[in-house]
């Protein structure tokens, strides 16, 4: 049960502050989180939460984030023109997040 998003144009150092809020929560704890989480990349992390629940085939509070990695993607580079002929370097880096899901052990009493 796993979901993955290649080429998010967002810093990895940002997108990994989302990934960390939500990793081992049940999913629909974690949906509520990312809805009052003000971050840009919380909407495009929620979807794919929820593309992950339908890869399932399960219901949504049954399941767990087991895991949330963001990776480092393409990197474009720009330039921008400086003082006495001069040129700087702009990255403009982007991320490859994946979401996998496991089942939510019960505890029987």
């Amino acid at each position: 049960m796993k979901a993955v998003l290649k080429n998010y144009r967002q810093s990895p150092r940002k997108v990994r502050l989302i990934a960390d809020l939500i990793k081992g929560k049940r999913v629909d704890v974690a949906m509520q989180q990312l809805d009052l989480f003000i971050k840009r990349g919380s909407l495009p992390m929620k979807k794919l939460l929820a593309q992950a629940v339908a890869n399932s085939g399960k219901e949504a509070s049954s399941l767990v984030v087991k895991n949330a990695t963001v990776d480092k993607g393409l990197v474009m580079k720009r330039y921008m023109p400086r003082a006495f002929g001069r040129a700087s370097q702009i990255l403009k880096r982007s991320s490859h997040i994946a979401i996998e899901l496991s089942e939510a052990k019960t505890t029987k009493k």
